[in-house]
């Protein structure tokens, strides 16, 4: 005879746990604390009101189904707030729904990484190259602005970052400038590096 006991549901060996969340970087957060509540499969209570419970079932039927709720409810609200750090956790453990929680840290925190990504922006279209500094210095500089910005989810083509780094150039570079730009052959960031770190060497 088949046994009726059911087995826990243990989940999968590869849904570890997101690191916590310090107040910065949400988005990678979320997405990590997403795919690991959809592991466990909890994700739905941090989109979805409580169940509506019709009026022609009985009080016990009832009953189950906000009870069945409410632990999905609590373990799900409970696993983000433990991907917290101590001092989110203080701030947001009083509220009470997962989706109230879920809601209010998206509010909070999208718009912040929306602010961050102007910043961001804002200092790639501020850099300038002067010509008291070596050029591969600055260029390296710049490259690590690039990787911000993609970094926040704004992806930039290979070709654009090229001729972003070429149109940086400072003054004295004016002549090799120009002759990069006409070059019909389209260079990599690695082709560009390269030539520049030899013309820099042969200015010196």
């Amino acid at each position: 005879m088949a046994s009726t006991s059911r087995t826990p549901i243990i989940p999968p060996a590869q849904a570890e746990k997101s690191e916590k969340f310090i107040g910065f970087d949400f988005k990678r957060w979320q997405q990590k604390m997403l795919f690991y509540l959809t592991t466990l499969s909890l994700a739905k209570y941090m989109t979805e009101d409580a169940p509506i419970v019709a009026e022609n079932e009985t009080n016990a039927e009832k009953c189950a189904a906000f009870d069945a709720w409410g632990q999905g409810d609590f373990l799900c609200r409970n696993y983000v707030l433990n991907g917290l750090s101590d001092a989110l956790y203080s701030v947001y453990c009083a509220v009470k729904s997962s989706k109230e929680l879920w809601d209010s840290l998206e509010k909070k925190y999208k718009t912040e990484d929306a602010g961050t990504k102007k910043f961001v922006v804002g200092k790639f279209l501020d850099f300038v190259m002067v010509d008291s500094k070596t050029v591969m210095e600055q260029v390296q500089k710049f490259q690590l602005i690039l990787h911000e910005i993609s970094a926040k989810g704004m992806a930039l083509l290979e070709a654009f970052q090229v001729a972003a780094i070429i149109e940086k150039l400072p003054s004295l570079w004016k002549d090799f400038k120009n002759y990069l730009k006409h070059k019909r052959k389209e260079m990599g960031i690695e082709d560009l590096i390269v030539r520049l770190r030899i013309e820099e060497d042969n200015e010196n």
